[in-house]
């Protein structure tokens, strides 16, 4: 009788054993089936790069038949190494991108979905020194990049507002730590993206004013940041790009739903990040992912195009930028 009951548990334990092993195997398989897409971001992990983060710990792009690897920046930019082929897709802004889309030696990008429907970049003040408008610039130090879109930005929205640019005080200035520079007083204002700075400055008890430059002239609520990705790729994998796109906007959807979750995986990725900032941020971009579209990164021809032909009005492309210029639609679901 023993040998009998011990020839049976035998009989189950070998069945079991090699299920398992069966389960390995399906499970390599099934790994070996994914296909491998490199994502590079435009600087260190932040609220705009959540639905990726989310995707990944979701097993959405797993869902999707994807392997997905997450890459920070070089030096030159998500773009050259997106237009180079050894990244699929990444973070990029329309009005950065602008030299990579245009003229003889154009890169291979294009954007593919807005991660923001809105531009939230403004100019950020200490409060009650008159910089709440722009006009109020007007012998004030500024933090500028030195680009000439930038520069060329701000002086539009001076002079709308009835300022006088030439009487601003642009000192070069690559800062990344917006708060201690306007409690230092080294500037007295600074371009940046409210959903992180302004978030940082609030979170500080910093007492700030602001205002957005898409509320000054709606030619700047152009596009930023977005997704891009390499058109040669796209065009010759289109049902994978399209997969990749529709993980991810299950990602930014999910963080519209549930912000304190999908920053909590945001700080998981990255655990170097405040997480005080991280939440308190997620809770002003879940408005923002989307905002009044049904689409989530759909871009609208329209607002995209009117940046670009300001561009051309200034002179500030190389070579003139044609109609539908650097994005396209047809990836998105």
């Amino acid at each position: 009788m023993k040998k009998k009951i011990f020839a049976v548990l035998l009989s189950v334990v070998f069945v079991m054993a090699m299920t398992g092993c069966g389960s390995q195997k399906e499970e390599t398989k099934k790994n070996e089936k994914l296909t491998k897409v490199t994502f590079v971001l435009d600087w260190t992990p932040n609220t705009n790069h959540t639905g990726i983060y989310v995707a990944q710990e979701k097993g959405y792009f797993k869902d999707a038949g994807l392997d997905v690897e997450i890459v920070q920046p070089p030096e030159d930019g998500a773009e050259v190494l997106v237009g180079s082929g050894k990244a699929q897709f990444g973070v990029s802004f329309q009005d950065t991108m602008m030299p990579a889309v245009t003229g003889e030696d154009s890169l291979p990008i294009e954007a593919v979905a807005a991660i923001l429907q809105h531009n939230t970049s403004g100019i950020i003040s200490r409060k009650g020194e008159g910089m709440d408008r722009p006009k109020g610039l007007e012998g004030k130090k500024y933090a500028t990049w030195d680009l000439d879109i930038e520069k060329a930005a701000l002086k539009q929205v001076v002079q709308k507002d009835g300022g006088d640019f030439s009487k601003i005080k642009l000192i070069p200035s690559n800062v990344t730590d917006e708060v201690s520079a306007l409690k230092s007083k080294s500037v007295d204002a600074i371009w940046i993206y409210y959903g992180w700075a302004g978030i940082a400055a609030e979170n500080a008890k910093l007492d700030t004013d602001y205002f957005a430059f898409k509320d000054i002239d709606s030619v700047f609520d152009y596009y930023t940041p977005v997704i891009i990705g390499n058109s040669d790729w796209m065009k010759k994998n289109p049902d994978t790009a399209k997969a990749f796109l529709s993980a991810a906007k299950k990602g930014y959807e999910y963080a519209i739903k549930n912000p304190k979750e999908a920053g909590e995986i945001l700080c998981k990725a990255s655990p170097e990040l405040d997480e005080k900032l991280v939440q308190a941020s997620q809770k002003y971009m879940k408005d923002q992912y989307k905002a009044e579209v049904k689409q989530w990164g759909y871009i609208n021809p329209k607002r995209w195009n009117a940046f670009y032909h300001w561009l051309n009005e200034k002179g500030l492309s190389k070579t003139k930028i044609p109609e539908n210029t650097g994005f396209t639609n047809d990836y998105l679901e």
